[in-house]
């Protein structure tokens, strides 16, 4: 058997991980709700201790999601017709799954409910219209350097077309995030959303994207500017 050297591992480690998130929707559905997890605590700021609880819980979790879709396969390599001891090993995962999303619920509560102060979002908001302009720079050059480093390790499309996600639907949809940030015009910002939102129907109507990949694009336009925003200007 030939003998797989570093690179391979780490290419079949994300084929696996590839494989689960576009065949497991509980895989997808914990990943969107621990990013999130992660990326408002990072917002609020929680203390190191805090965020490695919070971290370990949300793998933990992928983790346990990871491992019960690998033991439905083996089972199912074996076995296509219905076996109690087949069901008792499903189950059992799936349980193993269970445990773990209880655990990161607890530590969620106990970590945002009982050790994070009551945010001023006023305050918060009047902060970030008081940022420098490079911040701006900052979360564009974030954003688009995330959606390459994507698009290169999913291996899906080019760098600057096609794949997963739409790089032109994050742009667009950063962009409006930061309108929306620096302006105080309602107007303003619902242009800004309406044009986003016409660059990213172009992007799929000319079957350059699906319409998830314009959505994913689109969540990371908006997620990744808040982010930079908060995390580089607190004062």
């Amino acid at each position: 058997m030939k003998k797989r050297g570093l690179t391979d591992s780490f290419n079949y480690a994300i084929q696996g991980l590839k494989y689960a998130l576009k065949t497991q929707r509980n895989m997808r559905i914990h990943l969107a709700i621990g990013s999130a997890v992660i990326i408002l605590g990072l917002i609020v700021g929680l203390s190191t201790i805090e965020f490695i609880l919070l971290l370990s819980a949300v793998t933990l979790v992928i983790v346990a999601e990871m491992f019960n879709t690998a033991l439905e396969l083996a089972v199912d390599m074996f076995t296509k017709e219905f076996h109690h001891m087949a069901k008792l090993a499903k189950d059992i995962a799936a349980g193993c799954v269970f445990v773990t999303a209880v655990y990161a619920v607890i530590v969620g509560y106990l970590v945002f409910f009982r050790t994070v102060k009551i945010i001023d979002l006023s305050e918060s908001i009047s902060r970030i219209r008081r940022s420098p302009w490079h911040t701006t720079f900052i979360a564009l050059v974030a954003v688009f350097s995330l959606v390459i480093i994507i698009k290169i390790l999913l291996r899906k499309g080019t760098p600057l077309r096609g794949g997963w996600p739409s790089g032109h639907s994050a742009l667009a949809f950063s962009v409006f995030t930061v309108i929306t940030l620096l302006s105080n015009n309602l107007i303003v910002a619902t242009l800004a959303f309406l044009m986003a939102m016409m660059l990213a129907i172009s992007r799929v109507r000319k079957g350059f994207h699906t319409g998830w990949e314009a959505i994913a694009g689109s969540a990371i336009g908006i997620l990744v500017t808040l982010l930079i925003f908060q995390v580089l200007y607190r004062g």
